[in-house]
């Protein structure tokens, strides 16, 4: 391992600098791709791309890089042309559109790979690299045309960033403010071409797709802001491509391009799982969170229920009246009773009953208030029947905010009962007020 890091190996500085060049301009160009829909249309260009280096070294008979590429970024663009066409022109859908180019330019593409490897040409040897990639051999000439053309396109995205990313998140506001759209939308497709020819290099043909979305998938989990998502992707790139070269260092026999792709999806698995906001982890969190609020305000909305209905609210009840009033399951309810006299001392216990503190009674008021004021709104407002309010404004009484709530109040005018004539419980002040 140390000696990879001290980058002494003049062929491990010529892979590690391509895989990484590659990795952060296809990742970055990738987000844009991603935030507009089009990661399928990366994958048929990738597939694409193919016939175009055939081509290239069938007219010229050499496997110069500069060629290649612009074989491939003309079978690139024709490609695009051919599922804009198709999906504009004909009854096929968009993603009908797609996989019928990418089938057909594949096929076509092993076709005249098929034909050069039986041609007898000597110069032919290594063009099937394309097919998955052939990072651990790339030459001065290889890095040279590719980290320019990795180089370009980063220059691109940062001088046209602002416009980007109005075209790739509202084309129609772009139109309405004067932004040329058809041109921005052709330069971002001229760049997606231009990194997937780029890309196929280091992860071919095949694992294109991964290397031009997975980052950016990846870095979507963890923020809201598109320059943060940038960064991200680009350092999800960075890292794929130099551990991926590492790994190949370190085992000859591991292909640097699949170790790049199979990196990038650890990347993307941890992020699926770990992300703060969006992660499984963090949405299975916010559910338990959730039913546990919840389960607490309905114990204090029975608790609140109770003391009503025998107009002393700071009555002492047992379980068992607690679950005649509301169907809780037994253990839920025990555990409830025990985190709302560890938060804030809502309830006090004495002996096998529990009662409201004066805490309990606010916050237990403020629920029922909540709950009644949806019911009203509810039915004044959507046209409810006031039998058919009750379950919905349990649903959603748990998530009112107070800025909600005080625009519940305004609109409903600080009324007194509910609609099944109910009083709406305020706190002392508002209740003199109404």
């Amino acid at each position: 391992m140390s000696d990879f890091f001290t980058f002494s190996d003049p062929n491990v500085r010529m892979v590690t600098l391509g895989t990484v060049l590659l990795g952060v301009s296809a990742a970055i160009v990738g987000t844009f791709t991603f935030l507009r829909k089009r990661a399928l249309v990366g994958d048929a260009i990738a597939h694409a791309i193919l016939p175009g280096v055939c081509l290239a070294f069938i007219v010229t008979g050499d496997k110069h890089p500069l060629y290649l590429l612009v074989g491939a970024v003309a079978t690139g663009w024709l490609s695009l042309l051919s599922m804009d066409y198709l999906s504009s022109r004909t009854k096929l859908s968009t993603d009908t559109a797609i996989g019928a180019v990418l089938s057909v330019f594949f096929g076509a593409g092993i076709l005249l790979l098929t034909t050069i490897q039986h041609s007898g040409s000597a110069n032919q040897a290594g063009l099937d690299k394309f097919l998955f990639g052939k990072a651990a051999s790339m030459g001065r000439q290889d890095i040279l045309v590719f980290g320019i053309v990795a180089v370009l396109l980063l220059i691109l995205v940062l001088s046209f960033f602002r416009a980007f990313k109005v075209v790739s998140f509202d084309p129609a506001y772009a139109r309405s403010i004067g932004l040329p759209v058809r041109q921005l939308e052709f330069l971002l497709s001229t760049i997606t071409v231009l990194a997937v020819a780029t890309g196929i290099q280091a992860v071919g043909v095949v694992l294109m797709a991964a290397l031009l979305i997975t980052p950016a998938a990846a870095a979507r989990f963890w923020t809201d802001r598109i320059q943060v998502m940038l960064l991200l992707a680009a350092a999800f790139g960075l890292l794929s491509g130099l551990f991926g070269s590492w790994i190949s260092y370190s085992a000859p026999a591991m292909p640097t391009g699949p170790w790049i792709v199979v990196l990038l999806s650890l990347i993307a698995i941890v992020s699926v799982v770990m992300a703060p906001k969006r992660g499984i982890w963090a949405r299975i969190r916010l559910q338990k969170s959730n039913a546990r609020k919840m389960l607490l305000e309905n114990i204090l909305k029975t608790f609140y229920s109770l003391g009503e209905s025998r107009q002393q609210f700071d009555m002492e009840v047992n379980v068992t009246e607690l679950v005649t009033k509301r169907p809780f399951d037994s253990k839920s309810l025990r555990r409830g009773l025990h985190q709302l006299q560890r938060k804030g001392c809502l309830i006090k216990k004495s002996g096998n009953t529990y009662q409201l503190t004066t805490a309990g009674i606010a916050e237990s008021r403020r629920v029922v208030r909540l709950h009644r004021l949806w019911e009203l709104y509810l039915t004044e407002r959507m046209n409810y029947a006031a039998d058919h309010v009750h379950n919905t404004a349990e649903a959603i009484e748990h998530v009112i905010t107070p800025e909600l709530e005080a625009a519940l109040l305004r609109e409903l005018g600080h009324p007194i009962l509910d609609p099944h004539d109910s009083v709406i419980p305020y706190q002392a002040t508002q209740n003199k007020k109404s």
